[in-house]
């Protein structure tokens, strides 16, 4: 398994055309009482790319559920067959944190 570091860039990308194609559905309906051949045209080749956005998305979202599980497959295998290693990770990692979140003392 490779290092991917796009996930959550790619899970905002899928929000956010999730929220483009919403954005577009309900401009077309408002839009549906228009009349006219190039209306009518304008609303054929939006519905067509509102289609293929919406396969897009399902193709995006499979990836990132499909990498996720991976990811989550792995660290359980470490976690089981190294379980000292990953409390020793997990304990530094904590210390790391709370260093960081600590309070400093206030400087006059």
């Amino acid at each position: 398994m490779t290092e991917d570091n796009s996930t959550p860039q790619r899970e905002k990308l899928v929000t956010d055309f999730k929220k483009l194609v919403a954005s577009a559905q309900e401009m077309l309906k408002a839009t549906s009482t228009n009349v006219g051949e190039r209306a009518s045209e304008a609303r054929a080749h939006l519905e067509s790319n509102l289609k293929e956005a919406r396969n897009r998305i399902a193709v995006a979202e499979a990836m990132v559920r499909d990498r996720t599980k991976e990811y989550a497959e792995v660290t359980d295998t470490f976690v089981r067959d190294q379980p000292w290693k990953a409390i020793g990770i997990a304990a530094g990692v904590g210390l790391l944190l709370g260093l960081l979140c600590a309070p400093r003392g206030r400087r006059e």
